[in-house]
């Protein structure tokens, strides 16, 4: 099957905090540009972001357009998004959260979602210490690989 995606990325995460901490960022500068953030995460992520949220220093209205993502585990209302916004043919940004098997899982399954929408943006973010001894093979799979000093 021909990959239609435009770019894929990856990130390598020792926590949720982390993962929140690496990604915020990015997501945040995804906003301002009017891209659409959906995040498919193999674990709940709403408590861990709020905390998270509560201690940085961003206006309200940042806080409250990252809180109102849906952090949490539910893949199928996801990929129903991702098909809608696709069909719109909306500037999409999604990361993909968890171990490998779960990263390759959705990989398998979302260029089915994505039907031929060219502005799609997917971040595999891989669990550190699951794939430690694989880290530079994983890497050199991907575009760029996103980190906590510079996105």
């Amino acid at each position: 099957m021909e990959n239609i995606t435009k770019e894929k990325n990856c990130a390598f995460y020792a926590s949720d905090y982390h993962f929140e901490m690496i990604s915020l960022p990015y997501i945040s500068k995804s906003m301002d540009e009017n891209k659409e953030i959906i995040i498919l995460t193999e674990n709940n992520l709403k408590d861990t972001v709020n905390i998270l949220i509560s201690k940085m220093n961003l206006d309200e209205s940042k806080k409250e357009k990252i809180l109102s993502l849906d952090w949490n585990n539910n893949d199928l209302k996801k990929f129903k998004e991702i098909s809608k916004k696709s069909k719109e043919d909306a500037d999409l940004v999604i990361f993909i959260k968890g171990k490998q098997n779960y990263i390759q899982n959705i990989n398998k399954n979302i260029e089915k979602w994505i039907n031929s929408n060219k502005h799609v943006k997917i971040i595999d973010c891989y669990e550190f210490f699951e794939i430690e001894n694989k880290i530079d093979k994983i890497a050199n799979e991907y575009s760029k690989v996103l980190g906590t000093s510079k996105l």
